[in-house]
């Protein structure tokens, strides 16, 4: 079960999305450094937010499209209990193997560009990065379309990024900076606005899984 997984977290196009992750990565840092841009924690939070979601959009996104193709659908629906054997297993090696990524480009990023608390901001950025592939995965779920699905994040992610200067200020920021704290906000109501968020998106990533999950019992609806 995990080798197949593997299989298809590993396959096709994923490797053009790691490449790609790489490669923004290197742009933007390169860019800001050229440019004399303060680079700090809060700097490499923002910067390692896309390589994240790019390393978690393929799997999540085009995972059931994948079966689909690869003729194996209708096999895992005969296996007992199949969302618990095959894609919460696939859902767990990716977030694991997503994290391990990340922890590694903040590893690279404090030797890098600046001292930074590696575990501290791989942790804080893990919860954007998860709450949105939760989201991909759940609408691959009722889309059953890579393609569609891919469309819908798309747009979602663009009204995100123009809500979050509405919501700067707010726990309800998908894309909330713990590490820069808005002008003539106190650090502590700060803290207390970061910590809310994080339980909003880990909450919210928990749900988008378990109803994503619900979905899937529907064979009907994939068969």
């Amino acid at each position: 079960m995990v080798k197949y997984n593997m299989k298809v977290i590993f396959g096709n196009r994923f490797v053009w999305f790691v490449l790609a992750a790489i490669a923004f990565y290197f742009f933007i840092a390169v860019t800001s450094i050229y440019d004399g841009n303060q680079i700090d924690e809060g700097f490499i939070y923002g910067l390692q937010i896309m390589p994240g979601l790019l390393l978690i959009f393929y799997p999540m996104t085009f995972g059931i499209q994948n079966d689909l193709d690869a003729g194996i659908l209708e096999i895992l629906f005969g296996i007992p209990d199949y969302r618990y054997k095959v894609w919460l297993v696939r859902l767990v090696l990716v977030f694991v193997l997503v994290f391990l990524m990340m922890f590694g480009l903040t590893a690279m990023s404090n030797y890098l560009l600046a001292p930074v608390g590696i575990f501290e901001l791989t942790w804080h950025v893990m919860f954007p990065i998860y709450f949105l592939g939760s989201l991909a995965f759940l609408f691959s779920t009722i889309i059953r379309n890579g393609n569609g699905t891919a469309v819908v994040m798309v747009i979602i992610g663009v009204l995100l990024l123009i809500l979050s200067e509405m919501l700067e200020r707010t726990l309800w920021n998908i894309f909330l900076n713990p590490f820069e704290i808005p002008r003539r906000l106190n650090e502590m109501v700060w803290k207390e606005i970061a910590m809310k968020n994080r339980i909003f998106l880990a909450v919210g990533s928990l749900l988008f899984v378990l109803y994503g999950l619900f979905n899937l019992q529907k064979r009907e609806k994939f068969i």
